[in-house]
């Protein structure tokens, strides 16, 4: 009987600890897990970093563009005055010269070469005539008047300071002096005269499709002149070294352009 009771009794303790830890495990399983203090103190580290902004570095707006100050500004815009003062008397000058040029190729019965400078005093006229009709020129809308110097470029032992717009000036300068000198050499070869480049009124005139703007007459000439004299030996020789011409129209090769123009970045 003793023996019965004992059995029974271990046999209900038993059970009572097996429920216990049935009731343990279900709680454990519910409850939701949590993160350790060290974790949370990173994750909270790590977006206070993403919100924070870096340090040391400028605020500037996405696409606004650093300007002069207002004394650089009114600088380029007095030298401008003065360059269009100067370049508009020089057409004047210029225009006399091209017909007393024009007369002395008709003597010789140079046909072609007539033609051509013809054409070329007609588009210095038109030059002229929009240099001296034109109004007060608006400075404030044209960005080349508050745009820092962003290159540097050399001529005649001399390095010169400019803009993207003044750099495209330049090589503006020198695809027109390929395209007018192409036109002077065709002429050349077409009235059979002797290439000589130098004696092209263009050549020493060279302020064809300049608008007297960004760069000084005296630099857009030289560069000018650097593309004339490869274009006319490509229009003499019927031999496209430097360039290409096509529908009537000569362009000068970007690598060629690159080694007359040599600009260097400054900024």
């Amino acid at each position: 009987m003793k023996m019965n009771v004992l059995t029974r009794t271990i046999a209900a303790a038993g059970i009572s600890a097996i429920a216990l830890v049935g009731v343990n495990l279900t709680l454990a399983a519910q409850a939701p897990s949590q993160p350790d203090q060290t974790q949370q103190d990173g994750q909270k580290d790590k977006k206070d970093q993403k919100a924070k902004p870096a340090q040391g570095k400028s605020q500037q707006a996405p696409g606004q563009q650093k300007r002069l100050p207002p004394q650089e500004q009114q600088a380029r815009v007095q030298q401008q005055e003065q360059r269009t003062a100067q370049y508009r008397q020089h057409l004047d000058e210029q225009q006399r010269i091209a017909e007393q040029q024009s007369a002395r190729l008709q003597q010789q019965k140079r046909r072609s070469q007539v033609t051509f400078q013809q054409q070329y005093a007609a588009g210095l006229h038109d030059q002229q005539v929009r240099i001296q009709t034109q109004g007060r020129y608006n400075y404030d809308s044209d960005p080349y008047f508050y745009t820092p110097s962003t290159y540097r470029y050399a001529r005649s032992g001399r390095y010169y300071e400019t803009n993207q717009y003044g750099a495209d000036m330049l090589r503006h300068a020198v695809n027109s002096g390929y395209d007018q000198g192409v036109r002077a050499g065709l002429a050349d070869r077409q009235d059979r005269w002797a290439s000589n480049y130098q004696s092209s009124y263009a050549y020493q005139d060279a302020n064809y499709g300049y608008n007297g703007l960004y760069i000084d007459r005296l630099d857009y000439n030289a560069y000018f002149r650097e593309g004339f004299r490869r274009g006319y030996q490509d229009g003499y020789n019927s031999r496209y070294t430097y360039g290409t011409y096509a529908n009537g129209h000569g362009t000068l090769l970007g690598a060629i352009m690159a080694t007359i123009i040599n600009f260097e970045s400054i900024r």
